[in-house]
């Protein structure tokens, strides 16, 4: 795997240890909506796994086809499954969700289509709603999530540079407007159940172990993109705080905590 992909697919698998709480909610809502259980699950978008994971562990009855166009991710996820003994219901699937559906629609049709950070990549997302729709049982669910925002993890004053240096941060690279399907489920003959933002909050001790490997990655993805954005003081003050040997290095700070938002729609097919 690359060097990126393999960095990319670290920070999402610490993603699901550190807000497992935040998956465990969000499942529970699903399975609380689902009646019956589902029995067939598709997770479009898989990555290496988080969400599957997490879906197998919910409906220990469920068999979850993940989809994903990097063999790379699906190789990971493959060792996470066996890893956690869930490897005979889980099957992995490397396809471009804006190609053919071929090959994956054979597992279905399905009860529950999955969809976390994912939707705002397909190059066109009415089709690829429609295609969901289609591949549904009559009363299946679908549910889409998107990630308002990176989360934040440091205190205001770091002890590094100008204090509110993650705000600019954010201010400098989160420049997109905010992800929105209400409308697009609609079209596609879905019923919207629920729009439902999760408040995430987490201190140290609820986040566990993962919380600063977590927060330097993410800090890192970050000002890779903050070269050309972001003041060269804060740069250099960013530097320090990505710097493992420094004193007030993410990778040694007890005070870090995890704030964000998710939003997921949930919407049944008719």
């Amino acid at each position: 795997m690359a060097g990126s992909d393999a960095a990319l697919a670290k920070l999402l698998e610490l993603d699901g240890e550190v807000l497992a709480s935040y998956f465990s909610e969000l499942t529970g809502r699903l399975a609380a909506l689902a009646d019956p259980s589902p029995a067939r699950i598709l997770d479009l978008g898989s990555g290496p796994g988080t969400g599957t994971l997490a879906l197998a562990r919910r409906f220990p009855a469920a068999h979850v086809t993940a989809v994903d166009i990097s063999a790379q991710m699906l190789h990971r996820l493959s060792e996470q499954a066996l890893a956690h003994g869930v490897a005979d219901r889980i099957t992995t699937v490397e396809a471009n969700i804006d190609e053919s559906w071929a090959e994956f629609s054979r597992g279905g049709p399905y009860d529950l289509i999955w969809a976390a950070a994912f939707m705002h990549h397909v190059a066109d997302p009415a089709r690829t709603f429609a295609r969901a729709f289609e591949r549904l049982n009559p009363g299946g669910r679908i549910a889409v999530t998107e990630m308002d925002f990176f989360p934040l993890y440091l205190p205001e004053d770091t002890g590094v540079g100008r204090p509110g240096l993650e705000a600019r941060l954010h201010a400098a690279t989160n420049t997109r407007p905010p992800h929105e399907w209400t409308d697009h489920l609609r079209d596609a003959g879905f019923t919207l159940r629920e729009r439902r933002p999760f408040d995430i909050r987490l201190d140290a001790t609820q986040a566990g172990p993962s919380l600063n490997t977590y927060a330097q990655g993410s800090l890192a993805k970050l000002r890779s993109h903050a070269t050309e954005v972001l003041a060269e003081d804060d740069l250099a003050a960013l530097d320090v705080l990505l710097d493992e040997e420094q004193p007030h290095s993410v990778a040694r700070r007890d005070d870090l905590t995890v704030r964000t938002t998710r939003t997921t729609w949930i919407a049944r097919r008719p």
